[in-house]
């Protein structure tokens, strides 16, 4: 079983150095009502946006001190939205957005969930199309399909259902299924991994560890994958991220990533690298890596 499920897993990562997959996007700011000692930030309707500490509140009008010093009157009828901002979303009296792909490292999944309707668009390789969104708080579905093999007719695509949720300040844990289709890409088109997950840290600056089990032939594989990751942002717009899989055979087989990641508010593009002793013996520094994602949707309450 445990050579079945290793041609299996081998099989995977062809079509993820060729394409790749998996999962999801970010946590948002709460809704302001009255609250006068919070950090907000506040979006127009013309699109403008305020970042400030409300001074105070009346006759449709908001008093703010924005975070440079300046005092402004926001009409309430001209903001299209207002969301509390916590205090370590500013640095050095800047404004860090939240990361919008906290829910994925590279291919594999954080413990952190897409929020009710969030949503995102992923392009790997310019080959592999996918799509997330969170149904709910705490399970999102997602999928993708590989578009070398949609032409040749045989397309290769994933399934991955997840499930995430806070059990303390700086602890998630999450589960899911990868279901994968290789198409044409060897003897054993259907594949699947069941894992569970384990993150500590925040959505800037965390590590996460993972166990999955191999399905072929409707059995789990006698031994786990262990899997390890992890992310810090170094700036409002710059992260690094590692993700690494241990993948059982005769002896556990490594597999490694590492690589760098550009974001804005609504989208991310990932430049990095796979690599592992065989891969080096041919190129040291890895296969390149890149993917895209692009946010959609707003949390519903």
């Amino acid at each position: 079983m445990d050579l079945s499920f290793v041609n299996g897993i081998s099989r995977l990562h062809t079509l993820i150095l060729v394409c790749s997959f998996l999962l999801p996007a970010s946590v948002v700011a709460q809704e302001v009502t009255s609250d006068t000692t919070s950090s907000v930030r506040i979006e127009m309707l013309d699109g403008t946006i305020l970042l400030g500490k409300i001074k105070s509140r009346s006759d449709g009008v908001i008093a703010l001190t924005t975070l440079s010093g300046v005092e402004a009157s926001v009409p309430l009828n001209q903001v299209r939205e207002m969301t509390a901002i916590s205090n370590t979303s500013i640095h050095k009296g800047e404004y860090w957005f939240e990361n919008p792909n906290a829910t994925r490292y590279l291919f594999g999944p954080s413990a952190f969930n897409l929020k009710k309707g969030e949503g995102y668009y992923q392009n790997t390789y310019l080959l592999l199309n996918s799509f997330n969104y969170g149904v709910t708080d705490y399970f999102s579905i997602g999928g993708g399909i590989e578009l070398l093999t949609l032409f040749n007719g045989s397309p290769a695509f994933v399934l991955t259902p997840k499930v995430g949720f806070q059990t303390g300040p700086k602890t998630s844990m999450g589960g899911g299924i990868l279901y994968a289709n290789l198409g044409d890409i060897g003897d054993r088109s259907n594949f699947g991994i069941a894992y569970g997950v384990v993150t500590r840290g925040t959505v800037d600056k965390n590590f996460t560890v993972g166990l999955g089990w191999g399905i072929i032939d409707n059995e789990f594989s006698s031994r786990p994958i262990i899997t390890f990751s992890g992310m810090t942002r170094l700036s409002k717009k710059i992260a690094l991220v590692s993700e690494n899989w241990i993948v059982p055979a005769d002896i556990y087989y490594p597999l490694f990533s590492y690589g760098i990641r550009f974001f804005g508010e609504k989208m991310a593009v990932d430049l990095a690298f796979i690599n592992n002793p065989d891969i080096a013996s041919e190129v040291v520094i890895g296969i390149p890596y890149v993917d895209f994602m692009i946010k959609f949707g707003r949390p519903q309450k």
